[in-house]
């Protein structure tokens, strides 16, 4: 799993001083039913409450606390920065859900903002948190993809925005690492056709991504594989070209020279 766990901390440090003050710190220790039991408050109170249990650590009364400050006074003030402070203590909490919904009711409310560009920093690391290894689903990786992405497209100047593309550089080599397994899934079974076409998405799609030699190469096996050692000399070619040093494109010469040596050094 791609994870950046230090980001729980430094989330504090990046966020707007007038929102997210003080640190959280590890997880709940569950919610007391006595602080959320419902009971009317003035929001000065109530939102006091809530920040103390943040920075006790007890995230999930933090977040529910936080919540409760929204519900008993909408039109305060006090609501919007509830909304974000509640999406932080949700996603310290890791319960990512929770942390997009806050986050997106807040941006649904409050789209211009100053505090809007870290809440799609939010979204966006809450689905990045639950990336999983490249042999399951990778439906999550994309739509942190997406988040990201959105990140840099809204925010190019932001260090959010720095932080998003670093992160989409990661992404991306996750997504090109499920196609080069499926792609050699594909080789071990003897489809060759189908682990060509994953490996040409990899070239396509993630051509600056570590995985992109490999996938020449096996595109070179597949090829010769399936009769065409034109095809596998332009892939090897290209790998040559690219990466002449790689280790990819040397087992890829040597496989050329065993199935067409007329064509190596031509």
């Amino acid at each position: 799993m791609i994870s950046t766990k230090t980001m729980r901390v430094a989330l504090v440090a990046a966020a707007s001083a007038t929102v997210l003050t003080g640190c959280a710190r590890g997880g709940g220790s569950g919610a007391n039913s006595n602080d959320l039991a419902y009971v009317a408050r003035d929001v000065e109170t109530l939102y006091s409450a809530a920040k103390d249990r943040l920075d006790r650590g007890d995230l999930e009364t933090a977040a529910a606390l936080f919540d409760e400050v929204e519900r008993q006074h909408p039109y305060s003030p006090w609501a919007r920065r509830a909304q974000l402070m509640s999406a932080f203590a949700y996603y310290a909490n890791r319960d990512y859900n929770e942390s997009i919904q806050a986050a997106t009711r807040f941006l649904s409310i409050h789209p211009g903002n100053q505090d809007a560009p870290y809440a799609y920093y939010l979204i966006a690391m809450s689905y990045y948190e639950q990336i999983s290894d490249v042999e399951r689903d990778q439906a999550i990786t994309r739509q942190a993809l997406s988040a990201l992405t959105e990140i840099t497209r809204r925010y190019p100047n932001t260090d959010y925005a720095a932080d998003a593309r670093a992160k989409i550089d990661l992404v991306n080599d996750h997504l090109a690492g499920k196609e080069m397994e499926i792609g050699r899934f594909y080789q071990r079974t003897g489809q060759w056709l189908a682990s060509a076409l994953r490996f040409q998405n990899v070239i396509e799609d993630y051509q600056t991504t570590s995985h992109a030699p490999e996938a020449l190469y096996r595109l070179v096996e597949s090829n010769l594989a399936l009769g065409v050692p034109e095809e596998a000399q332009r892939y090897a070619a290209v790998l040559g070209a690219n990466y002449p040093g790689n280790e990819w494109y040397e087992r890829a010469y040597g496989l050329m020279e065993e199935h067409t040596p007329e064509r190596v050094g031509g």
